[in-house]
């Protein structure tokens, strides 16, 4: 029987969906929304149920890590600054929330989620362990391996889609460790990185096929038939190297966390606190199973 794998959770991602999804008439016993921790709390739930993790891992960061801005200072410049006031009570009252699951709550303040899951990812996989990273963002495909699969949360979807390489390659004709260069030359619109111009998926992965990165891409398109191509590549080498480098995760720094089984019983009375009656009553349900 294999090892239970660790979830390790987008949290920011996952709120925000939540949020969106859920009408802010859900509220607790003090009037003010909770619709995102109800929403978040169903969704990690429904993959902790199928695939019974040994610990789960709710990862938060920063929206834009320093470190990606000063690469390239339009990086998610189009997403909208300020969290919406009925959300950021919510991203408050997180911690105390979900730790009375019985989860771990991992926070950098350098570093974004995804680096804090292709982390934890890394170090499980290492120790011969299997790894779960629930994502509602493409860029972590980059972490599927063996050992590695990303549960990417689709709008509107019943659960999360499993992600291993051969999902990858099918879907990007790529291997998954190409992902940064594939982003650096497609684009990728949500995070405000054009790419490289006149590129799309299937270029890029062509390129990437052909030449093996985007180093090696950049190196021969000097000798690329295709004049508006060559022409693309050539002058945004500097700002296409700096995607690539946006796009690759961070080693955030962390430890393997122990085994940590979810408590049904706590989770259940903290859901009764806020007023989340019918997931108090799966909490408990689950527990007696």
């Amino acid at each position: 029987m294999p090892a239970a794998p660790l979830l390790a959770v987008d949290t920011p991602s996952m709120l925000f969906r939540a949020f969106y999804a859920l009408p802010s008439k859900i509220v607790g016993p003090d009037g003010k929304p909770v619709n995102a921790l109800l929403g978040t709390a169903n969704m990690v739930l429904r993959e902790v149920e199928a695939h019974q993790p040994r610990a789960v891992v709710l990862c938060f960061g920063p929206d834009a890590a320093s470190y990606r801005t000063e690469l390239y200072p339009a990086y998610h410049a189009e997403r909208e600054a300020a969290m919406p006031d009925e959300l950021a009570p919510q991203f408050a009252a997180c911690r105390e929330f979900f730790e009375a699951f019985g989860w771990t709550v991992a926070t950098s303040d350098d570093l974004e989620a995804d680096d804090l899951l292709g982390t934890y990812a890394r170090l499980e996989a290492e120790a011969g362990g299997q790894a779960l990273l629930l994502t509602g963002d493409r860029d972590m495909y980059q972490c599927a391996a063996p050992g590695v699969t990303v549960l990417y949360v689709r709008t509107g979807g019943k659960g999360a889609e499993e992600v291993g390489p051969a999902e990858v390659r099918e879907r990007y004709g790529i291997d998954p460790e190409l992902v940064p260069d594939f982003i650096a030359l497609r684009g990728d619109p949500s995070d405000g990185l054009p790419g490289a111009k006149g590129v799309g998926p299937k270029t890029a992965a062509e390129l990437l096929r052909a030449h093996g990165s985007l180093e090696a891409v950049l190196d021969n398109a000097i000798r690329e038939r295709r004049p508006a191509l060559r022409g693309a590549l050539i002058d945004a080498r500097d700002d296409l190297l700096a995607f690539k480098d946006i796009a690759t995760l961070r080693d955030a720094g962390v430890k393997r966390p122990p085994d940590g089984p979810t408590d049904w019983e706590g989770a259940a009375k903290a859901a009764l606190e806020l007023g989340m009656r019918k997931l108090a009553e799966r909490l408990i349900e689950s527990g007696s199973r």
